[in-house]
């Protein structure tokens, strides 16, 4: 059970990014439809790119032995400070195109650090079925949120969700090593 929550709350970590880049999605005033198939592409992809690096990780994980726990821990706190640094960057804000390669630049570009995640969990040997799984439906559903808040809220939260996530995955990648 404790893994499970474990899991969760780096599913919900990671999915902050779509929630954050949704938020702004959602005040171009896309429709519904379109949120509901947005959702779903950004989901999928949190489920093929950690999918990916679990198992990058466990091939790791065979060649270096002891160092990979330490190695993981490492990779989530470097990941979650990238995620702090990063809201904290006001650079102007494209309007990004959600339909076609636009859509799936946005996804790759949402989903990437879920890969560098699903690597320090394959070297941790975590259950891959249970992580991308969740991985993917909380990013979905972070996602719809996003963009259903975003058309609603004009602006609220932003940078707020980023920070958030970054603090879960330095904390989790400050808890693996210690």
């Amino acid at each position: 059970m404790g893994e499970i929550i474990s899991v969760l709350m780096m599913a919900v970590a990671i999915g902050m990014d779509a929630f954050s880049v949704s938020l702004g999605l959602g005040m171009q005033k896309v429709r519904l439809k379109r949120i509901a198939f947005i959702g779903i592409v950004i989901g999928l992809f949190h489920i093929i790119m950690p999918f990916l690096g679990i198992v990058v990780g466990k091939f790791i994980s065979g060649q270096i032995g002891d160092w990979t726990t330490l190695a993981g821990g490492l990779l989530l706190f470097a990941i979650g400070a990238h995620m702090l640094f990063s809201a904290f960057n006001h650079e102007a804000t494209k309007v990004v195109q959600t339909a076609g390669l636009g859509l799936v630049i946005l996804a790759l570009s949402v989903s990437i650090d879920s890969f560098s995640v699903g690597l320090s969990l394959g070297l941790s040997e975590v259950k891959t079925a249970l992580t991308i799984i969740l991985f993917g439906a909380s990013s979905m559903v972070l996602t719809w949120a996003g963009m259903l808040i975003g058309r609603k809220a004009q602006g609220l939260l932003g940078a707020y969700s980023e920070i958030l996530g970054g603090s879960i995955l330095c904390g989790f990648g400050l808890y693996i090593i210690f």
